[in-house]
C-alpha cells in the first residue's frame, strides 16, 4: 500500500465514517466567530466569543491530525494558546497576557497553515476535505496575521496603525485589516504607518499572492485532471 493510500485510509478511519470533514468544521467555526463578534460588547458576549475561540483551537488541532505534519507540535503550540485565551477572559486588562496570547496564537495558526498546505500537496487525488482545506487554510493564515498585528501593537504601540477610531485596535479591526491585505482588495480604513506594521503587512501581501498562485492553482489543476480522467474512462468504457 502506498503512502498516499495509507494517508487517505487514516483520514477515512478517523473522520469519514461520521460524515465529518475537519476542515469544513474549522472553516464553519471561524465564520461563526466572525458573525458572532459584533454581539460581544457585553461580558456574556465576550465569554461566548472566547468559547468560540477555544472551539476553533480544538478543531484546528483536529484538522492537523490527518495531515503529514506532526500533531504534537500543533498540540504544544495550541495548549498555551488555549490557556491564555481563558486567562485573558479572566484578566482582560492585562497587557502582558494579551501580548502572550497574540504571540502564541500567531505561532499556532502559522504552523497550522503550514500543516494544511502540506496536506493539500501530499497527494495527487483531490478529496472533499482537501477542497474545504483550501478555504480553511486561507482563513487560518488571516487569523495568524491578525494576531501578528496584535503582537506589533502590543510591543510598539497603537501608533503603528492609522485608523478612524482612537486607542488600540480591537480584534475585529485587526482581522479586518488582515483579510483586506491578504485578498488585495485594499478596502480597509486601517493603514499601517509604522515600520514594524508595514513589514508584517508586506509579508501578508506576499503570502496572499503565493497562496493564490501556488495552492489554489494546484488544487484547481488537480480537480480538472480528475474530471478529465473520469471523462476518458467513460469514453473508454463506451467504446
Amino acid at each position: 500500500m502506498t503512502t498516499e493510500s495509507v494517508s487517505e485510509s487514516v483520514r477515512q478511519r478517523v473522520w469519514y465514517p461520521f460524515g465529518v470533514y475537519p476542515n469544513l468544521l474549522l472553516l464553519s467555526a471561524q465564520i461563526f466567530g466572525i458573525l458572532i463578534y459584533p454581539f460581544t460588547d457585553s461580558g456574556v458576549g465576550r465569554m461566548a466569543f472566547s468559547l468560540v475561540q477555544l472551539v476553533v483551537l480544538f478543531l484546528a488541532v483536529a484538522a492537523v491530525r490527518p495531515t503529514p505534519a506532526l500533531s504534537w507540535i500543533s498540540m504544544a503550540c495550541g495548549a498555551p494558546a488555549a490557556v491564555l485565551t481563558v486567562l485573558t477572559l479572566i484578566f482582560p486588562d492585562s497587557h502582558g497576557l494579551l501580548l502572550a496570547s497574540d504571540l502564541t496564537h500567531a505561532v499556532f495558526f502559522l504552523y497550522l497553515g503550514y500543516a494544511l498546505i502540506r496536506y493539500m500537496f501530499a497527494d495527487r487525488n483531490v478529496t472533499a476535505d482537501e477542497m474545504y482545506a483550501t478555504a480553511s487554510t486561507f482563513t487560518v493564515l488571516a487569523w495568524a496575521f491578525a494576531h501578528l498585528y496584535g503582537v506589533v501593537q502590543g510591543i510598539w504601540g497603537a501608533d503603528q496603525f492609522a485608523a478612524t477610531g482612537e486607542g488600540d485596535l480591537e480584534w475585529m479591526e485587526m482581522l479586518f485589516l488582515s483579510f483586506t491585505t491578504m485578498t488585495g482588495t485594499g478596502l480597509s480604513d486601517i493603514s499601517p504607518v509604522g515600520a514594524h506594521a508595514r513589514s508584517v503587512v508586506m509579508l501578508e501581501q506576499m503570502a496572499g499572492m503565493f497562496y493564490i498562485g501556488l495552492v489554489v492553482a494546484r488544487m484547481l489543476s488537480l480537480t480538472l485532471v480528475k474530471f478529465q480522467s473520469r471523462d476518458s474512462d467513460k469514453e473508454a468504457a463506451a467504446e
